[in-house]
């Protein structure tokens, strides 16, 4: 069988679980979670092996530092995967919900139920909690998915899946509801970018060369986005101790995430001293500095830094790399993130309302924040739970994607026999 048929098979046969799945009782889905949390628990010792072998297979490729971090599974990252399942399951079922239910002059009701969406394709790479929070996210909100992560993660993937299936048998659900795409050939990607009569969505994660071939190669829709260049503005009004704390961990928390700050913008009134403790404070924590003129001009040491070049100001360095900049002013922050950011989070550290709510308003980004850290921006944070994903896409959902991301809404009419004269 050729890798186009196994493919096609692979979305027919989601297709036919997505109505099993659409029809699944809340209990029904619970049980399906709880079951597969335990396989993941039970299983530690398999999932510690298929990644070992992922992980030296890594190194002998040359896969960098974040990679490599990225990839790693340990036992208290099995707990937490298994863990995330539990939280999955105690969230409330979207589907079926009926909001802005409201009465018509002609006694019509009408409103919105949320649905699944249908068959969910899922292409990532790296990470296996991916594996496992995807999984998760659709039995919940009763999606049929197609997961296909990526060749450097296959040896733990077919183990996580191996708890998926156990999992879903146990709890009496048809294993189709979740499938792994087995094979790492590349053109196994193609072929599922292919089915646009039987996908309903795709959801890339991964590196930007991934997430533009997505693009690029298919008609069904995406949910995605390409890059994290997240910036923190700190205003002339800030409580400037709490502006290096947000940018140390907004930072140095971990370096290879999406919500990690790759640029910090100075309100050109801030003390000098501020800017110099600040340089400090991150060069103590491993961190290069790039800077623009103005920036370099009030350093006391400016030989320890680099001067930014254009390109800096667009970059997601998912390493101990950061830029700074002096902005005249907020307008002159606001307009350098919506220039170069990616709409992805962004941050003002500031004392004053006005200054917040102008920010709040102007920055076109899936999450804007005041006087909080990056770092927050995922789905456990803000209360959603497991996450698919980040979207700085402006349709259908943005920001962190959870099991409401994952539905879609229906009008739903209700009347007594009312006839349109």
């Amino acid at each position: 069988m050729s890798i186009d048929q196994d493919i096609r098979r692979i979305g027919e046969r989601a297709k036919r679980a997505a109505s099993a799945a659409r029809k699944a009782s809340t209990a029904d889905k619970n049980t399906a979670l709880a079951q597969i949390a335990a396989a993941i628990k039970a299983s530690a010792e398999v999932l510690l092996r298929a990644n070992a072998e992922d992980l030296d297979r890594a190194r002998a490729a040359g896969l960098d530092a974040p990679s490599l971090d990225r990839l790693a599974l340990t036992r208290d990252g099995i707990d937490s995967i298994s863990e995330g399942l539990l939280q999955i399951q105690a969230l409330q079922d979207p589907v079926g919900q009926i909001s802005q239910l409201s009465a018509r002059p002609n006694g019509l009701e009408i409103g919105k139920m949320r649905t699944p969406i249908g068959v969910v394709g899922i292409i990532y790479e790296s990470r296996p909690n991916v594996t496992i929070d995807a999984a998760g996210l659709c039995i919940k909100s009763g999606n049929a998915a197609i997961l296909r992560g990526g060749s450097e993660c296959i040896s733990t993937n077919r183990a996580l899946f191996e708890c998926i299936q156990k999992g879903l048998e146990d709890a009496g659900m048809e294993d189709g509801w979740i499938q792994l795409v087995q094979t790492t050939d590349r053109e196994a990607v193609g072929a599922l970018l292919g089915l646009h009569d039987l996908v309903d969505l795709i959801i890339p994660r991964g590196g930007k060369g991934l997430i533009e071939r997505v693009s690029r190669e298919t008609r069904i829709p995406i949910l995605k986005h390409l890059d994290g260049n997240c910036h923190l503005f700190v205003h002339e009004d800030a409580d400037l101790a709490m502006a290096q704390s947000l940018v140390l961990n907004g930072k140095t928390q971990r370096y290879a995430v999406c919500n990690a700050l790759e640029t910090v913008l100075l309100h050109r009134a801030l003390p000098q001293a501020f800017l110099n403790q600040l340089m400090l404070a991150l060069q103590a924590e491993g961190v290069e500095i790039r800077v623009c003129e103005d920036t370099r001009a009030r350093l006391a040491a400016p030989d320890q830094v680099r001067l930014a070049e254009l390109s800096d100001w667009s970059t997601e360095y998912l390493a101990p790399t950061l830029a700074i900049k002096t902005c005249d002013d907020l307008d002159d922050a606001i307009r350098h993130i919506n220039q170069y950011g990616s709409n992805h989070t962004d941050v003002i550290v500031t004392a004053g309302l006005s200054a917040a709510q102008q920010f709040l308003r102007e920055v076109d980004s899936s999450s804007v924040m005041v006087n909080a850290s990056s770092r927050f921006a995922d789905g456990f944070e803000y209360g959603l739970g497991a996450e698919i994903g980040i979207s700085t896409d402006k349709l259908h959902a943005r920001g962190p994607v959870g099991l409401e991301g994952l539905t879609s809404e229906k009008f739903v009419v209700m009347g007594t026999g009312q006839i349109r004269s």
